[in-house]
Formats: structure tokens, sequence, C-alpha cells
């Protein structure tokens, strides 16, 4: 059925809109983490996989960073182990881990993979322990108790943080005309698996292969004022300050920090994102309005 003429002027003007956004995308890197909702239902998960193929088609290089903490804690639940978490971060001790390298580089890896093939692209799923793309530390942190004169140092097992990021791996597969899917997974220097935060491995990783944009996807419709109102356009000072008085809190600053740290270290623009929307890193990056926080760096603004 041919549109009418509403529909049809809504579609020019769509497309319209992204052709500048194409021309100066082409050629550049984006790095987008996959997770929350987007992971687990459905119709996202389509959306999405279409958005990165759409992507590839006209000439960016997307690569993708996936968590997969719901999935982790579901195999575990079957398993009949209990998960335990401390400031928000899994203890992972050797048999956890095992399911953490199971579930994020078998079973979520491929998932994604094949989601992506179906929608018309080559992809190819790795973790940051192929080629030794990420080397780790064991991630350790302090806890002030009321009752101690000094802090408790805290270990919460096989839990990392990133040494550094050999991109060789994954330019190879850009440069082949494959999208790079991978697990946050790192390894140290003697052969230990750890598990890291997908947010700060796709951080990173946006640093080193210096990448035009970070989209963070999240379940909220980004960086919220006081009123709950988006906040967009924001540059790494103005971030600063809304995190110094208190509007952003909780389980936004890690991810803003992240988000603030990439733009401090050359990457043009990162976005905090609403994965709950169709099509979302589509909307962010081809349209004016976009469905999320913008955050530029001073040198971008």
């Amino acid at each position: 059925m041919p549109l009418d003429s509403s529909s049809a002027m809504n579609v020019a003007q769509v497309l319209t809109e992204a052709l500048p956004y194409i021309k100066r995308f082409s050629g550049k890197t984006i790095v987008i983490k996959y997770g929350g909702n987007a992971m687990v239902d459905e119709a996202l998960k389509s959306s999405f996989a279409r958005d990165i193929v759409l992507m590839k088609i006209v000439g960016i290089n997307p690569v993708v960073v996936h968590g997969g903490g719901p999935q982790i804690g579901h195999l575990l639940e079957r398993l009949g182990k209990q998960s335990q978490f401390i400031q928000g971060m899994r203890v992972t001790d050797s048999e956890t881990m095992d399911v953490v390298e199971m579930v994020l580089g078998g079973l979520v890896n491929k998932e994604i993979v094949s989601l992506l093939n179906q929608h018309g692209a080559q992809a190819i799923g790795l973790t940051g322990k192929d080629g030794g793309m990420i080397k780790a530390r064991k991630l350790t942190f302090e806890k002030d108790a009321a009752e101690m004169s000094s802090s408790e140092i805290i270990d919460i097992g096989h839990v990392g943080e990133v040494v550094s990021i050999d991109a060789s791996v994954v330019n190879m597969i850009a440069s082949g005309g494959f999208i790079p899917v991978i697990s946050p997974i790192g390894v140290d220097n003697d052969g230990t698996s750890y598990n890291i935060n997908a947010d700060l491995v796709a951080g990173k990783i946006a640093e080193v292969l210096n990448a035009e944009k970070l989209i963070l996807l999240t379940n909220t419709p980004g960086l919220l004022d006081k009123n709950d109102k988006t906040l967009s356009g924001l540059n790494a000072k103005q971030v600063n300050g809304y995190i110094a008085d208190g509007t952003v809190y909780g389980g936004m600053l890690p991810k803003t920090r992240c988000a603030l740290e990439a733009v401090e270290n050359g990457v043009k623009t990162a976005h905090i994102i609403d994965g709950r929307v169709q099509h979302a890193v589509l909307l962010e990056i081809f349209t004016d309005e976009g469905v999320g926080t913008l955050i530029r760096g001073e040198k971008n603004v």
C-alpha cells in the first residue's frame, strides 16, 4: 500500500534530517554498550540489531560491548548458587567466574552475534581474553566502618578493572567488514580471568579506538535534573557540577563518570540514552533531538 501524503512527508523529513549525520559519521567508530531492557525485550533486541546493521551499511564502524548481569543471576539461581552483592558489585568466587564466562562469553555473546547476522550483518564475538585484548587486575575497595580505626580492604573475588587494552584485534575485525561484539572479561599476567563492568570496558575501548562516540544504553531517559527532566547538551564542567550538587547520584554515578572519563580522553561525545525506546541508537545518532543525554569534553564544546 502506498504512503499517504502526510506519512510520505514524515518519512522524507526523517531521511533528509539523517543525511548530514550519515555523511559526518561515515568512516567513524562508535562504541555502544548494550545492556538493560534492550537485551531482554524481544522487540527492543530486534530494533537494536537493525540499528547496528544500518550503521554498518552507511559506513559507520560500530563496536558492541555487552553486559549480562541478569542472565548470570538467572543461571546461578538455576544452579542453586545465591548471588551476593557488595556496593552493587557481584561477589565472584572461582565457581561464579566459571558461570560468568559461560554466560557472557558464550550464551549472551553468541546470541547477539546471531541476532546481528540474522539482520544482515557479519558479526564476530570475542572476549577480552582473545588476543590478550583486555589486561586486567583484581579490583579491591575500602569500606569505612564507624567502629573501626582504619578502613577495611574488601576482596570480592574475580571482579577486575582495566589495566590496558590492545585494540589490534578489534581493528582487524572492523577493517575486515565485521562488527566486533565484545564480552567484558579480562585476564591478568598470570592468566586469571576477571569480570569487569561493561560500561568501563566500553569507555576504555572507545578511548583506545579514538571513537567518535560512546553510547551507553540504560533503563532511564538519561541524566535527569531535580525535576526529572532529561539533561542534554552538557559539557564536562556542567556534569561535574551536577554530580557535586547531588543531581546525579546512586547507580547513575559510575555510568556518568565513565562517560566523563571517555570525553576527557579523546572521545568526541558520550551519550547516556534510553534503551527502552525502540531504535534508540539511530534516534540518538541521526536526529537533531536524540533520546538521552549528550556529554561533550571541554575541547569539543
